[in-house]
């Protein structure tokens, strides 16, 4: 995902704008591994392989996800970590 899409992203779900970036692996502005964070509902989205996931609750894959806060869980913040919708560690 490029950086510059943080400017024209808003939550899926409340429409907040702007959201929380919190890079993993990143290389010349391309974010490949990181997580975006909305304020306002306290959702997480995780940047799996360039791609942001960006779905509403229903169509998240919680096994995905759950695998992808327990391999980043020292990378991310607390407040993804064990406060995130729809699910955390």
């Amino acid at each position: 995902m490029n950086k510059t899409m943080m400017d024209i992203l808003a939550c899926p779900i409340d429409k907040n704008h702007p959201l929380e970036l919190f890079e993993i692996r990143e290389h010349g502005g391309i974010i490949s591994e990181g997580a975006i964070f909305c304020p306002k509902c306290s959702r997480f989205f995780p940047i799996i392989e360039e791609i942001p996931i960006m779905l509403p609750d229903e169509l998240r894959d919680k096994k995905q996800e759950t695998e992808f806060l327990k391999k980043y869980k020292s990378q991310l913040p607390e407040k993804i970590i064990t406060k995130a919708n729809p699910w955390h560690l």
